[in-house]
């Protein structure tokens, strides 16, 4: 089942065009990666599909819903979640309130969805207290991510989570997101990131991205094709 559909999706800031007509698929269960770099367009096709930038043409459906134009609280209800560049937790709150602001749009018993995802991430457990801006880039990757997945979505947009991450957060989010894949049915992610090694490890396939255009569609394997890396110098490990 195809859960998300883009076609000629345009958009950008103001009246400086950034993408121009992407298309692409999601099918339900499948983790997509999205690589790129800087200044093509990849945290702001995020941030179009999420509805925090308008469309200014083409279509995005969600669960064969024509979201194109709705509101982002209408998408995060319909099951898209989104963990964005930065983390953006709250520096002021608790990892424990955090957490609570990732429940408050979902129904059901906040302390059984909250036990649920602490499960999902052991490392939270003994940081509940603890402020959110208290803990270290890697620990409130963790938090963003877990907020995110409080909300119980069907797809997360996940935007550049190793930037700034020691390597042993990085395996460990790795190996949470298998884990997620593994217990979730239909548990669907579209990774943006420039760590090759982290979208290989994590994608069945890899969208390439240049001006705002998908240019080419590559298996999770093949990144190590050093004539295919070749085409994006500067992009390590």
């Amino acid at each position: 089942m195809t859960l998300l559909a883009v076609q000629g999706l345009a958009s950008g800031y103001g009246k400086v065009p950034i993408l121009a007509g992407i298309s692409f698929a999601v099918r339900e269960g499948e983790f997509v990666g999205i690589l790129g770099h800087n200044g093509m367009g990849k945290t702001t096709l995020l941030r179009t599909l999420m509805g925090y930038l308008p469309a200014t043409a083409g279509e995005v459906r969600f669960a064969g819903a024509d979201i194109t134009h709705a509101p982002t609280h209408h998408r995060a209800r319909a099951g898209l979640g989104f963990v964005p560049q930065g983390r953006e937790i709250f520096p002021t709150l608790t990892v424990r309130d955090n957490l609570r602001m990732g429940f408050a749009a979902r129904q059901g018993n906040e302390s059984q969805a909250l036990d649920a995802v602490l499960a999902d991430f052991p490392r939270l457990e003994r940081l509940l207290d603890r402020p959110g801006g208290a803990l270290s880039g890697g620990e409130q990757q963790l938090l963003a991510l877990a907020r995110s997945l409080c909300a119980d979505p069907r797809l997360i947009l996940l935007d550049e989570p190793t930037e700034g991450i020691q390597p042993s957060i990085i395996d460990e989010i790795i190996d949470t997101l298998l884990a997620l894949r593994h217990r979730r049915a239909g548990f669907t992610l579209v990774l943006v990131e420039q760590n090759l090694d982290f979208i290989s490890a994590l994608s069945d396939r890899v969208l390439l991205i240049q001006k705002g255009r998908i240019t080419r569609e590559v298996e999770a394997a093949a990144m190590k094709d050093t004539a295919m890396i070749g085409e994006f110098v500067g992009f390590g490990h």
